[in-house]
């Protein structure tokens, strides 16, 4: 009987990608995904924040705890590998580039630390995504950015793009085993192709040309890559009608010291533009980073009404070492950053109701990803939760629905 093993995978889809490869990589061991009946744990781990690495750091006392054999890879891997392998709580510690190795890597008797390099470029082929419904396809790896916030460059390297025929064969396979739906994402996205003549515009144009392929979703984009090659696609029906564009805040201010690259007036330009093409829109927003002062906030809230969001994903400051912002003053207060953060949540779940609202003579094309019972799960062309109460087993299918009713957090409708 093969040993069994779990992957927890912490973080981004980057990191999903990555588990996925390396599940398909397994030869001498089974798959398992109860994390009670594993004889192994890889630990895929995050660490854009201080906090990230704690809770990583928790969950892997827990599972030694348990007797359970663990290894450590992904952005971890880097920034606390070696104390954790010093400590003696992992067998094994191996970098994102080592993942294609790693069947031969948990058969090592030998503790072992692999950290590997930071520019290499990921070939590997997916054919399946345990427990998934959707497809991650990971195209490029990196960043030149230098947010003043993120480790992330230092732990991926520089941005670098797979190879587009690989990505083209990774979902036409996909897509002959039943996916329909594929996900883009990377590091930054937005950046695939760049200085090498290729842009992920045309990338997703021959994608939509593979049989199966019913919708694109783009992880995160940058507001400066939704240029004239990205515009020309956003009337295509395959692009999914929400994009998630990381502007990290709305003032100027606060942006410049965050090292950005977007301000607030070229951000409502271009969101504008996007709603008025009926696109739900999401960002990520960093709240409490040192130096947002309540007059900072209070127009930041302003600014924000103005971009039309529908969706985000709002993260409160958390230092990270080695970071020009963990060295900046004044820090916010833990408590003030708790209220902004509701503050912010409010106006976006009232604006995403608002948007559903006025979406409501609109057709969803839904996606059914999880049942319990009578009730189904998915999302639709908006990325927006749709709860579906049918007495059939449609998990997995695609829905078209075109009576519904709005609720707060969600659409219901019957089948």
């Amino acid at each position: 009987m093969k040993p069994k093993v779990y992957f927890k995978t912490f973080g981004c889809r980057t990191n999903v990608f990555d588990s996925q490869v390396m599940m398909s990589a397994l030869r001498d061991y089974e798959v398992t995904e109860s994390e009670g009946e594993a004889d192994i744990v890889v630990v895929n781990s995050c660490t854009v924040t201080n906090g990230a690495d704690v809770s990583v750091r928790g969950y892997i006392n827990q599972m030694d705890k348990q007797g359970k054999k663990l290894f450590l890879t992904g952005c971890g891997a880097h920034t606390k590998g070696e104390s954790l392998f010093g400590a003696a709580k992992v067998h094994g510690v191996f970098g994102p580039s080592e993942k294609m190795k790693i069947n031969t890597l948990l058969s090592s008797d030998s503790r072992f630390y692999e950290i590997g390099d930071l520019n290499y470029i990921d070939d590997a082929i997916v054919d399946e995504f345990v427990g998934k419904s959707r497809a991650f396809i990971k195209i490029q790896e990196g960043c030149n950015f230098r947010c003043s916030y993120c480790i992330i460059p230092f732990v991926r390297g520089d941005a670098r793009s797979m190879d587009e025929a690989k990505i083209l064969e990774q979902v036409s396979r996909l897509a002959s085993n039943g996916f329909g739906e594929f996900v883009l994402t990377g590091t930054n996205v937005g950046s695939y192709g760049q200085g090498e003549g290729r842009n992920i515009a045309e990338l997703m144009k021959k994608m939509s040309m593979i049989r199966g392929v019913r919708r694109i979703r783009v992880g995160s984009l940058e507001p400066i890559q939704i240029n004239e090659s990205f515009r020309e696609i956003l009337d295509e029906p395959w692009l999914e009608r929400h994009l998630h564009i990381a502007i990290q805040h709305s003032s100027d201010e606060m942006l410049r010291l965050m090292n950005r690259r977007n301000r607030h007036k070229s951000d409502v330009e271009l969101f504008e533009m996007l709603h008025e093409k009926g696109f739900a829109l999401g960002t990520d927003f960093i709240i409490g980073h040192p130096g947002e002062s309540e007059t900072i906030w209070k127009e930041a809230m302003e600014n924000i009404r103005a971009l039309h969001l529908t969706h985000i994903h709002p993260f409160t400051y958390s230092k990270r070492d080695g970071t020009p912002s963990a060295t900046m003053k004044p820090e916010v207060n833990g408590t003030v950053s708790s209220h902004r953060m509701a503050e912010l949540n409010t106006l976006i779940e009232s604006n995403n109701f608002s948007f559903r609202k006025t979406m409501n003579t609109t057709s969803l094309e839904v996606l059914v990803e999880s049942s319990e019972g009578h009730q189904h799960i998915g999302y639709d062309q908006f990325y927006n939760k749709v709860v579906i109460e049918s007495d059939e087993d449609i998990s997995g299918d695609w829905i078209t629905l075109q009576d519904y009713e709005v609720h707060n957090e969600y659409n219901l409708a019957k089948f």
